[in-house]
């Protein structure tokens, strides 16, 4: 049977609810379980649970101790709350053209820039009308409930302290979907770690007495092993506290701009989230740029000799050809984002870690992102098609880079630039967030990875 773009489209989409079909994992030693199901599986366990003979509650018993078939199922706040979820799934999973004329939106999803509009734009309006957080109340600033909100790690301290006045967050813990853990990692590397100790062990022991407080306060952690909690980190020492919580590394839903699969990044439960250098807090005056008739530049970089990448690619460009302009440092009096602005496409590469503010600095002004980048999960990939507006060149063909970007067609390129332009509302920061946003869509990456585990009362298993 043939499959259709759309079809295939929406198949890549609801991806991470279908990898990992039918796998179960126990989840501790109360024998509590969670799943990773497809909707049609889920909405069958929901059916099959549904029936009065199957489904009769053990404390339910009649006055002579046997079970009462006749006795209607009482269900617990979580079971509630995971069919609402499988509710949500079907509603992502329906074909309903109507759907588009169900809000009044100025922004409707459409274009190839998405991998399927549609289902992108069901999804969201289902994370706005159900998605609930707890944020967990314990720890005191400035590494708790606080992070930076100026230079390269300001997404920590912008989504904290977003996520903790934002509609979505929930103050009853029993009606929350997730659990947020509002831990800035920069805030532990600037108050606890000890400068050039090169000891982690403080760092690691904090994050773990944290989780161990709440899992002693509340039931949530245990009653999933962290299945249901995130953390939400930019620093590149994100991943290694992590690490420090076996059940925060194996099952919760890690934000991370550090997203590199051969450090132990799982895309089927942990998010990419966009680094964004924020040199005054705000985008002011990083959003915008001239048209491309304007950009003299070919392709331009400047940056340290960090990580195994940019080497190479400055023993190959740099001072080499006036189109190619490739610098460790600009000359004086050049200023990086009129360079930038001045420029057709924009290189990113990875320093010592993947991530990198550029992606986003090229998508606000205007210049195309090169990627060049090994292992790398890119930001919001489970919804965007980033080969539609950005140009991912593999490490081993930057000798090959000019002529790689001379060959893409003039209308390509226009096309590729005008796409990045309507996509930099996914990236923008606003105070106080607009739909669509970078705010919301952390949230609705976290939400798909929610859709993706059933939790379980310890009494069901």
């Amino acid at each position: 049977m043939a499959w259709s773009s759309t079809s295939l489209k929406l198949l890549w989409f609801i991806l991470p609810l279908l990898l990992v079909v039918g796998f179960a994992v126990v989840t501790g030693p109360q024998g509590s379980i969670y799943n990773w199901l497809s909707t049609s599986q889920y909405l069958q366990t929901l059916n099959n649970s549904c029936s009065t003979s199957t489904l009769v509650n053990q404390k339910d018993e009649a006055p002579n101790g046997t079970l009462s078939s006749e006795t209607p199922k009482r269900y617990s706040k979580l079971e509630k709350l995971e069919a609402g979820l499988a509710k949500a799934r079907a509603a992502i999973l329906k074909e309903n053209k109507s759907w588009n004329n169900q809000t009044e939106d100025e922004y409707i999803p459409h274009g190839p820039m998405y991998l399927n509009a549609t289902a992108f734009h069901r999804s969201y309006l289902e994370m706005e009308n159900k998605f609930k957080v707890y944020v967990y109340k314990e720890g005191e600033p400035p590494v708790f409930h606080f992070g930076p909100c100026k230079h390269t790690y300001a997404i920590e301290g912008y989504f904290i302290h977003t996520m903790e006045i934002s509609e979505f967050r929930t103050s009853d813990p029993n009606k929350a979907h997730v659990y947020f853990l509002p831990m800035s990692v920069t805030m532990l590397t600037q108050f606890i770690y000890v400068h050039d100790s090169h000891e982690w062990g403080l760092m690691k022991n904090t994050a773990l007495d944290y989780v161990n407080v709440i899992s002693n306060k509340y039931p949530y952690w245990n009653r999933s092993l962290g299945a249901d909690h995130f953390m939400l980190a930019c620093h590149d020492w994100g991943p290694e506290i992590s690490f420090a919580i076996p059940y925060l590394y194996k099952n919760s839903i890690r934000a991370l701009c550090n997203a590199n699969t051969s450090e132990k990044f799982n895309p089927t439960k942990d998010v990419s989230i966009p680094e964004i250098h924020l040199p005054y807090g705000t985008t002011e005056g990083l959003l915008g740029g001239p048209p491309p008739s304007e950009r003299p530049v070919l392709v331009f970089f400047a940056g340290g000799l960090h990580g195994p990448i940019r080497p190479i690619l400055l023993q190959h460009w740099e001072n080499k050809d006036k189109d190619v302009q490739i610098h460790k440092y600009l000359p004086k009096g050049i200023s990086y984002y009129d360079m930038i602005k001045k420029s057709k496409y924009c290189i990113c590469p990875s320093g010592y870690e993947v991530a990198s503010p550029r992606m986003v600095e090229g998508l606000y002004m205007g210049c195309v992102p090169v990627l060049i980048k090994d292992n790398y999960v890119i930001p919001f990939s489970d919804v965007l098609d980033w080969n539609t507006f950005s140009v991912i060149i593999p490490v081993k063909d930057i000798p090959n880079l000019k002529k790689i970007l001379l060959d893409i067609p003039q209308e390509k390129y226009l096309e590729m630039q005008k796409r990045g332009i309507q996509m930099r509302k996914h990236f923008e920061v606003n105070s106080p967030p607009k739909r669509y946003d970078v705010f919301h869509m952390i949230l609705h990456s976290i939400w798909l990875r929610r859709l993706n585990v059933r939790i379980r009362d310890v009494d069901e298993s």
